[in-house]
């Protein structure tokens, strides 16, 4: 694979990358407390897999109602983006480029979590379901919950979110970040406004498609004049095909997803952003998105196309050799391969993920995982987290 298309470079915005294999974001709940800063550990974390030509991070909520799940780093205060920068400095040491996942979950979330114990905001009063939310129920210990019923935003919530997301964005490059993506995907809070079955709102925030668009669209605005559109990425989950119980577990499903998620992608053409990140459905027997969603997504978008889903090394290759993705994600093999650069290029084998050290806790399942060649560390004191396992925040 050392001749391969996933090891050329690649332009994104004003970087130049090394290769085109991506970290996408993967969250791993293990921000300090109180105040949900990032850690020295996290900054190990991120720098053992520098090598990508492009990382992402986990899911960063933009102010404290934006969490959902107990641990998850943020990025409105001066101390996270203190913590924030330990991990772009690792990075940036190794030769890494790596932007910053700005996230609000909007419904799924719970009172345990929201600040005063209120009720977790959306664009409508409509329950999450199928979805559970996280809490912690002592230091270092959580449960899952089922979301708490949330309240519809007023008009001018709206807007100061959309503040949030430009203010959280600047904190980011101040911290070192080489740009940010903006979540609008896995039935998130930009994706609640822009699906018909979490929005059923009548205000200029509502009702037709580009009225459901127009809180992605003031957040891109406000993001790019702050940053500029060239450090800016959006994530989408354009779903085909899914079960009523997996609608905002892995994201809002339309009725024409074609024309939705075209809609948003000319939108987001139009604005200059640097890169649009798809996530395809990674469950056992998921379906493929149509080849003429790939295609049309292409001629859309000028900017670079990156694919997350179950994908391996032929599979990325064959799809980068199509020319319709720039770059392609590789999600939980990242998460046990902090060499996953190398390992691809050289056809070496990849470690087992330990599911149930993916969310929470310390060392242990986040940067104990071996080179290629090294000697595994002794898995020591397995935590009681494989509930988590089940779920992806993210």
């Amino acid at each position: 694979m050392k001749d391969g298309l996933l090891l050329t470079s690649a332009r994104l915005g004003r970087h130049t990358l090394r290769n085109r294999i991506v970290l996408p974001p993967l969250t791993r709940q293990r921000a300090a407390q109180p105040g949900n800063v990032p850690t020295e550990l996290m900054a190990r974390y991120y720098a053992q897999r520098a090598s990508a030509g492009f990382m992402v991070t986990e899911g960063a909520q933009v102010e404290p109602r934006g969490q959902g799940y107990a641990w998850t780093p943020g990025i409105y205060s001066k101390a996270q983006a203190i913590g924030w920068r330990k991990v772009t400095d690792a990075v940036h040491a190794r030769g890494g480029v790596i932007f910053a996942q700005l996230w609000h979950v909007g419904r799924v979330s719970h009172t345990a979590l929201q600040p005063d114990g209120g009720a977790p905001v959306a664009p409508s009063p409509v329950p999450a379901q199928g979805v559970k939310a996280f809490i912690e129920t002592a230091p270092g210990v959580g449960t899952l919950v089922e979301p708490s019923a949330p309240r519809a935003l007023a008009i001018s919530e709206i807007c100061e979110l959309v503040g949030a997301y430009a203010r959280s964005a600047r904190l980011a490059i101040d911290a070192g970040f080489d740009g940010v993506e903006i979540h609008a995907a896995n039935g998130y809070l930009v994706n609640q406004f822009i699906s018909v079955h979490a929005n059923q709102r009548d205000d200029e925030y509502g009702g037709t498609l580009e009225n459901r668009l127009r809180f992605l669209a003031e957040i891109v605005a406000a993001v790019s004049a702050e940053v500029g559109p060239d450090r800016l990425g959006v994530r989408l989950t354009p779903l085909f095909e899914t079960t009523d119980q997996d609608r905002v577990y892995i994201g809002l499903v339309e009725a024409d997803p074609d024309e939705t998620y075209i809609a948003a992608i000319n939108l987001l053409e139009a604005a200059g952003i640097a890169y649009v990140s798809i996530a395809e459905a990674d469950w056992d027997n998921a379906p493929d998105l149509p080849l003429t969603f790939r295609t049309a997504v292409r001629s859309a978008f000028t900017g670079r196309i990156i694919y997350a889903g179950r994908y391996t090394a032929v599979r990325a290759e064959a799809l980068l050799a199509t020319g319709l993705a720039d770059l392609v994600a590789f999600g939980r093999p990242y998460i046990a391969n902090p060499d996953m650069v190398e390992r691809i290029a050289n056809g070496w084998p990849l470690n087992p993920l330990r599911p149930e050290t993916i969310y929470g806790g310390g060392e242990e399942g986040l940067i104990d995982y071996p080179t290629y060649g090294a000697s595994p560390t002794d898995p020591t004191a397995r935590r009681a987290a494989s509930l988590l396992a089940s779920h992806v925040a993210g």
